[in-house]
């Protein structure tokens, strides 16, 4: 298990993404209401939230716990 502050997101935010990325649960489970909202709409209006969510949580997964934390925990990342 990871010591690194908010490492301990990344699982759980990559899994949601793959899964049910078009409902935007991994954007806040980042902290990301904004974001997560936005999703929801996307997923709403054209059916984009879903393609989305799994090309982010394939990306979150690929990230070492350092890479992670550094671009979505420190650095506020929003997207992709």
């Amino acid at each position: 298990m990871s010591q690194i502050p908010g490492a301990e997101k990344k699982i759980a935010a990559g899994i949601c993404a793959i899964l049910i990325g078009g409902l935007g649960i991994h954007k806040f489970i980042l902290g990301y209401t904004l974001e997560g909202v936005l999703q929801i709409l996307l997923s709403l209006v054209c059916g984009l939230g879903a393609i989305i969510g799994v090309i982010e949580g394939i990306i979150y997964l690929k990230k070492t716990d350092e890479e992670f934390v550094a671009t979505y925990i420190t650095n506020k990342r929003g997207w992709f």
